[in-house]
């Protein structure tokens, strides 16, 4: 049967034939994905986008991000390890490491691009991966690539961590997690984790993408939060495309690991570096927040009134910890349709089905920005509400 298939005309000549079959699986389970390219100004309220703290658009990032391209240039020309460094990247690395609590940071093209390095830099042939089930899936693309054998552990247990570096004892382990999941806006138990990984004698490794700008004193991040940033063994990572308004990411942590880093992350060696004015209106942003750390409270604030106002209207939401409200839909095509609706009643909201949800549940995901107003919160859960699939409601009591 194999060979044949190998051997049929239709196969030899169209050596993509089966990429047909695929889209059609797709559309049988409601799962295909389309670019919705977006004008400059769409007029739609939006719930969608990463933009927590409300700085993409900021005159001040703009305008230093523009600054930065007349400046150093379009691009960063190279790689970091040959002329894709310049003084921003630097001077970024120094304010990112100082305001986050850690030694030394590692500015990459993107967060992806950090949870690849860290990942597999800091483990080899032979060592232990421990990864969260809810994981992002660039750190689930990281442990494949890595060369360590990987476990993944049920969602922020603890103590599933515990049992697995225990039946591991002496290897050297990595322990990796995201801070707030991005599926439902839940943080991970980091305390526990540390505590775990501390007597477990193994690396704790956080993505930080969801907690940076929300969590910890004015913005500083989840680790922060937790009373971990810049302890011994702990390392994060982190985007510049969210709080921050910008593009790329970073790795923070002790100047040792950092400088491992320079010396043996590919996706950081062989990539080109981040451009400059992605670098100067990523710093521009984090030098806004240190003036403005009201902006972390107000988006932690937004996403609990967007919780409390949508739970009563009788929809399921999981109680965020940052600034991730997730809304349970009851299928993906209706998950499709309900963010159809909204979108076409003026409201931008995100929608998440398999296999971008590890449990199987679609979701309408909305992001709660520090700059929405009490109107614009008002629309947006009228709207919601009112596009609602029936199935998606329960009676209110």
């Amino acid at each position: 049967m194999e060979q044949d298939q190998r051997d049929s005309p239709d196969r030899h000549d169209d050596p993509f034939a089966w990429t047909d079959d695929e889209a059609r699986r797709r559309a049988r389970a409601g799962l295909v994905r389309t670019l919705r390219p977006r004008p400059a100004d769409s007029g739609l309220l939006d719930l969608a986008s990463n933009d927590y703290l409300g700085l993409a658009r900021h005159p001040a990032v703009t305008g230093a991000a523009a600054d930065a391209a007349r400046r150093w240039g379009a691009g960063a020309t190279g790689s970091r390890l040959v002329t894709g460094s310049t003084a921003l990247h630097a001077e970024l690395e120094r304010e990112l490491a100082a305001f986050c609590g850690f030694e030394a940071a590692l500015v990459l093209s993107s967060g992806y691009a950090a949870n690849l390095a860290a990942l597999t830099a800091l483990t080899a042939r032979g060592s232990l991966l421990v990864s969260d089930a809810g994981n992002h899936a660039s750190i689930v693309d990281g442990c494949r690539l890595s060369r360590a054998e990987t476990v993944v552990v049920p969602h922020a247990a603890p103590d599933a961590v515990r049992k697995t570096l225990d039946e591991h004892d002496g290897r050297r382990a990595l322990v990796v997690s995201d801070a707030v999941f991005s599926v439902d806006g839940d943080a991970a138990p980091l305390r526990e984790l540390a505590e775990v990984c501390r007597t477990g004698g193994a690396a704790l490794l956080v993505d930080d993408a969801h907690g940076l700008g929300v969590l910890g004193e004015g913005g500083r991040g989840a680790l922060d939060a937790a009373g971990l940033a810049g302890a011994a063994g702990v390392v994060a990572t982190l985007t510049l495309s969210k709080s921050l308004g910008s593009q790329g990411g970073a790795v923070l942590g002790p100047a040792r690991v950092i400088d491992h880093l320079v010396n043996a992350a590919r996706t950081f060696i062989f990539d080109t570096g981040l451009a400059p004015a992605a670098v100067g209106g990523a710093l521009e942003s984090l030098r806004l927040l240190r003036r403005e750390p009201v902006r972390a409270d107000r988006a932690r604030a937004v996403a609990r009134t967007l919780h409390q106002r949508l739970t009563g209207e009788g929809l399921t939401a999981v109680r965020p910890d940052a600034a991730v409200v997730s809304v349970q839909a009851p299928s993906p095509e209706t998950a499709v349709r309900w963010a159809a609706d909204c979108r076409a009643a003026g409201l931008a909201v995100g929608c998440f089905r398999p296999p971008s949800v590890p449990d199987g549940i679609s979701r309408i995901r909305l992001t709660a920005r520090a700059d929405l107003t009490e109107r614009q919160i008002d629309t947006a859960v009228r709207t919601i509400a009112a596009t609602a699939p029936a199935e998606a409601v329960t009676a209110v009591g």
